[in-house]
């Protein structure tokens, strides 16, 4: 399906200048209303959650459409729902992140002095939302954003055109432009979008989009929070039941047909039970998707995607690696762009599927015979943005917890702690910095700003030059 054109193919004048203008229209807003009072903030949120139910069919269409086919129950549940509940548990929990906070007690609380934190809306907030999860990723920072206080401008995916046009078009019905905007990429458009002067900048992408966009904000001083993904492990240590780790990784695995930043990339399975775990795969899997054709399977995003994964996997076979097909039919259709999912086995250590995120319904399974074989190789590698290890061990999990660093961790399942909104999500190293959702999303879009009150009385006084014996043995007390 052609893109639907909004602007010219390139960043020109006229798209930099209605960039500038939104923010400038923003920023004077913001002034004007540097701090919204927790009804204006509920009434934004409640809003976000308005614009997508009112308009939830639309969505559905427009994301499958971008996605040339999107499974509906994909969409309503990792998408319309996250919203729904993210914006439930903050306007739950609200009131309370706003209030400002008493600091500790010291020896100069005793002269009447007092310290308090005042978390402050930082202002404007660019946020650059990726094409898998547009809605979930894009109002899930918008209700953090909002949460806070602040004001946004959002740019949407190049794959994401028929739905940017969809929030283009509806959402000044809910929002005006000095509170939010959105705006469709059609060429260029990122980098000039990165290169305004936001108070903050939240993006979701790749790593070398993500470094682009932190050296565009610098120039700017501004603060970033990158989420950036990376091959997140999982483990299914040799205590874990077989067929319940083959089913939940399998189960996130092919959702969204792999396109998940925190799904399992690959999966580490004990030697001897490789086998059994490749059989108990078939059945689960072809037992959900009976063939290419299933409305319930997503499409690859594009072409350029679907070449990748392709020529990765006739890659990794033509060096000796084992495909194993897990549904029936064609392994893949560039007319659908849908790839069936595969589990690659002997997948050489330096070919595209082991050395590259894959982002698609593929799983490299290696085999391992011990777990420190498994750690060593996942901390000779960048940090993933998520690790999983099964195993009903309390000792082991102690133990892989402490010495295998990601952005985050399900224990005995995929991606599930991404959900949890009363949790803080972000990675670390490779995989990203900072952190949102929840608490963590208020406290990024906000200034914790320190306000001391000096009691009528100030023991500094006690120090003021000239100074004599008392201010020697008063300083001799205070650094004894």
């Amino acid at each position: 399906m052609s893109a639907i054109p909004l602007f010219p193919e390139t960043a020109t004048e006229t798209i930099r200048n209605e960039l500038e203008e939104t923010l400038q229209l923003q920023r004077d807003a913001y002034f004007a209303q540097p701090f919204p009072s927790f009804a204006e903030r509920k009434a934004d949120l409640l809003k976000l959650q308005a614009l997508v139910r009112d308009h939830r069919e639309a969505i559905l269409d427009a994301i499958s459409a971008d996605y040339g086919n999107r499974s509906r129950h994909e969409t309503l549940f990792a998408e319309i729902f996250g919203v729904m509940d993210g914006v439930d548990h903050t306007l739950k929990h609200l009131k309370l992140w706003m209030k400002p906070q008493k600091r500790g007690v010291d020896w100069r609380n005793f002269f009447g002095a007092s310290n308090r934190v005042i978390p402050q809306p930082v202002g404007i907030v660019g946020h650059i939302v990726p094409w898998n999860f547009p809605i979930f990723l894009c109002f899930g920072g918008l209700t953090s954003a909002f949460a806070a206080g602040n004001r946004c401008m959002v740019k949407m995916s190049e794959n994401s055109r028929h739905l940017a046009k969809l929030l283009i078009d509806k959402a000044p019905a809910y929002f005006p432009r000095e509170k939010l905007a959105f705006f469709d990429e059609t060429g260029g458009v990122g980098m000039e979008f990165s290169k305004l002067k936001f108070d903050h900048i939240l993006f979701t992408g790749s790593g070398q989009t993500g470094r682009a966009v932190m050296a565009a904000a610098s120039q700017n001083l501004c603060p970033v929070t990158l989420e950036l993904g990376g091959k997140a492990p999982a483990l299914v240590c040799d205590d874990f039941p077989l067929q319940k780790a083959t089913e939940r990784i399998t189960f996130f695995k092919y959702f969204n047909a792999g396109q998940i930043c925190t799904t399992a990339d690959h999966a580490f399975v004990p030697k001897h039970k490789v086998e059994e775990f490749v059989e108990i795969a078939k059945k689960t899997v072809s037992a959900r998707y009976p063939d290419l054709e299933s409305p319930d399977f997503t499409s690859v995003i594009d072409e350029r995607a679907f070449n990748r994964i392709t020529r990765a996997l006739e890659e990794a076979q033509a060096r000796g690696a084992t495909l194993v097909q897990l549904v029936a039919g064609k392994k893949w259709d560039p007319a659908t762009r849908k790839i069936a999912p595969h589990i690659v086995l002997n997948a050489p250590a330096d070919c595209e599927l082991r050395t590259r995120e894959i982002f698609g319904p593929v799983l490299p399974v290696i085999p391992y015979t011990s777990v420190d074989e498994v750690v060593n190789t996942i901390n000779a590698g960048p940090r993933p943005l998520a690790f999983y290890p099964f195993s009903n061990d309390k000792g082991l999990i102690h133990d892989l917890l402490h010495r295998v660093m990601s952005g985050g961790v399900t224990v005995n399942d995929i991606v599930l702690h991404t959900g949890q909104h009363d949790m803080p999500f972000g990675g670390i190293g490779d995989s990203g910095m900072g952190h949102y959702h929840g608490y963590e999303g208020f406290v990024t879009f906000s200034k914790l700003r320190p306000v001391f009150y000096q009691a009528p009385f100030s023991a500094i006084k006690l120090l003021w030059p000239p100074y004599g014996n008392f201010a020697t043995k008063y300083l001799n007390f205070l650094t004894r």
